[in-house]
């Protein structure tokens, strides 16, 4: 498990569909150490905190493991580290292996593992297609979030080390299987809805569900 690139950026004003739109989207990745804190990395904003960052939306993180997907999914397009607009792209972390609540740790961060990325239409605007959002979430290699439980500096080539896993035993894919409704699992549902781990938001919305 290690961490092969981190990625930051500060909002841009872009045009889309005739409108301008303040997006962080657009990361690049650095090669010094950088200090991560509790609502994001030293050098990196989101543009609109409705819907982005915060404590549990901290670090973002996308696995290398899927470049390779999209590259055949989207052969013209070019896919340089960061461009799903994660902070850490990793290797060994996937979203089916991955338990809400897992802990780890790199460099001198301690982090958890919170929820999984629900794509907004300024993912369409960093490949320029609208209909990348469709199909982020059709492929269900979402990535994942990261809440910060200790700040500290992390490189290039750190390796990310399991402190412990949760023992609730649901997976990042299991609540992005629950929100797309892929198939009717009321005892995950209700499993899900108790999981204290995953933020607020997410366990209201699996209550209404479980009704």
């Amino acid at each position: 498990m290690k961490l092969i690139s981190v990625n930051i950026g500060l909002p841009r004003e872009v045009s889309w569909k005739g409108k301008t739109v303040s997006t962080g989207i657009f990361k690049e990745p650095v090669s010094e150490r950088v200090m991560v804190r509790s609502l994001n990395l030293d050098g990196d904003k989101q543009a609109d905190l409705t819907v982005h960052g915060g404590a549990d939306k901290a670090v973002y993180v996308y696995p290398f493991e899927h470049y390779d997907y999209w590259q055949s999914e989207l052969p013209d397009t070019e896919l340089p580290l960061g461009i799903f607009g994660e902070n850490f792209t990793t290797t060994g972390l996937k979203e089916e292996e991955l338990n809400i609540g897992d802990r780890f740790a790199i460099g001198t961060v301690k982090l958890m593992v919170t929820q999984p990325r629900l794509p907004c239409y300024k993912l369409g605007i960093r490949f320029g297609r609208p209909d990348m959002v469709k199909r982020f979430l059709a492929s269900r290699r979402t990535g994942f979030y990261f809440r910060v439980l200790q700040e500290g500096e992390v490189g290039v080539g750190d390796t990310l080390e399991l402190v412990s896993r949760d023992y609730n035993n649901i997976t990042v894919a299991d609540i992005t299987q629950l929100y797309v409704r892929e198939q009717d699992n009321p005892e995950l549902l209700h499993r899900a809805a108790q999981l204290e781990a995953l933020p607020e938001s997410w366990r209201d919305y699996f209550r209404q569900q479980h009704r």
